[in-house]
């Protein structure tokens, strides 16, 4: 089954950082745009970092200038490099194909706090 792997989440104090990383399982992975999403109790999944297969990127508002995304073609991998952490930054966090999603993998759980 195709699908998505995201790992690196983890407990960070307020102003800390974090790196997830996300494996993709199946083909062609360069030709898709990338995102990364998160999901807080009792919200709506939403997209926080997206990056087309030419690597031009775009942010939700809220983690502009804290929050970059990457990928790696060859290693069908995409990252999301988390600075500044907020407590509002606490989720689950999973990567997907915004155009064209598969099955949503686990996540990875995100906390800030003190």
């Amino acid at each position: 089954q195709v699908q998505f792997v995201e790992s690196g989440g983890g407990l960070v104090q307020p102003g800390g950082s974090l790196t997830l990383s996300c494996t993709f399982s199946g083909s062609s992975f360069w030709l898709y745009a990338m995102g990364w999403y998160r999901q807080a109790p009792g919200n709506q999944r939403e997209l926080v970092a997206r990056i087309t297969r030419g690597s031009s990127t775009n942010y939700l508002d809220s983690v502009k200038g804290r929050f970059t995304i990457s990928r790696d073609n060859a290693k069908k991998m995409v990252y999301l490099q988390m600075n500044s952490l907020k407590p509002e930054d606490t989720a689950v966090y999973y990567c997907n194909r915004p155009e064209n999603p598969v099955v949503w993998g686990q996540g990875t759980q995100v906390t800030v706090s003190s």
